[in-house]
């Protein structure tokens, strides 16, 4: 199976009443639950064996402000694990500041939708390592897709990029979206499904496999994890090189350790 599978835990932050940071969880990009404080969370993935830590500000895109800095530089002190950052970010500068903030790597939805460019100026700065391609799809069952492929039931689908979170549809494939990424220098690619996401049902299969088959950039899979059986299914049925979940380990069904000793026993190499 190649080289050791990565776990990674996810922390979606926003906004609360109050104006403080704080981690939420939901079904579909929508009906958000408050989950926890993201740097208790970063200091409890950090202890218990997380191979990175995903950092994401799920409405700095949407409302057109800045990525939460000070809350990223907190925990960054707190994580000795690679972290990436997402959310908010359209500019070169943008992309310092995130990483002088305590980032590893930073994560690109829209800003690198609307302007493409975005990608080769970051990989020639700061190197391809630490350029992170997110791509929000959706599926779409009509005939305005570039790749179609068959979905769990035969019917033909094709998969739609998304951006400010999921609230608006682009018209772009995500397929022909990641071969490009790749060619003007991700790094990774870091795929969500918005059909799947907060349903811990599994991982959308059929789009890990079409973006999987399409690129040679290490691919996260995420959205859908409902247990270490579904990180099973995306490494072996899909050859993700990483698998990532949020709500599984924030509410304690499963913990990394967990995780990983059940990939181990079933032969799918990962780091203990």
């Amino acid at each position: 199976m190649g080289l050791t599978k990565r776990i990674i835990p996810c922390i979606d932050v926003d906004l609360d009443d109050e104006g403080d940071a704080a981690v939420y969880t939901g079904v579909n990009f929508e009906n958000l639950e408050y989950t926890g404080d993201p740097v208790e969370l970063a200091k409890k993935y950090n202890e218990a064996g997380a191979d990175e830590f995903v950092f994401l500000d799920i409405t700095a895109s949407a409302d057109g402000r800045e990525t939460m800095l000070d809350v990223v530089n907190r925990v960054a002190d707190e994580c000795f694990i690679p972290l990436t950052v997402g959310g908010g970010i359209r500019t070169k500068a943008d992309i310092k500041e995130t990483l002088r903030a305590g980032a590893d790597k930073v994560s690109i939805t829209t800003g690198a939708l609307e302007r493409p460019e975005l990608i080769e100026e970051g990989a020639a700065a700061f190197g391809s390592q630490c350029i992170v391609i997110s791509i929000d799809a959706r599926r779409r069952y009509d005939d305005a897709g570039d790749h179609f492929y068959e979905d769990e039931d035969g019917e033909t689908v094709w998969f739609e990029c998304t951006k400010k979170g999921g609230r608006e549809g682009t018209g772009i494939d995500a397929v022909s979206w990641a071969t490009e990424a790749e060619e003007r220098g991700a790094g990774e690619l870091f795929v969500n499904s918005i059909d799947k996401d907060g349903t811990k049902d599994g991982y959308d299969i059929p789009l890990m496999k079409a973006v999987g088959e399409a690129v040679s950039t290490p691919l996260i899979a995420s959205s859908g994890c409902g247990g270490p059986e579904h990180m099973y299914d995306v490494f072996t049925e899909a050859n993700a090189d990483a698998g990532l979940a949020a709500s599984i380990f924030h509410f304690g069904d499963y913990s990394i350790e967990e995780t990983k000793a059940f990939l181990d026993e079933r032969g799918v190499p990962v780091r203990r």
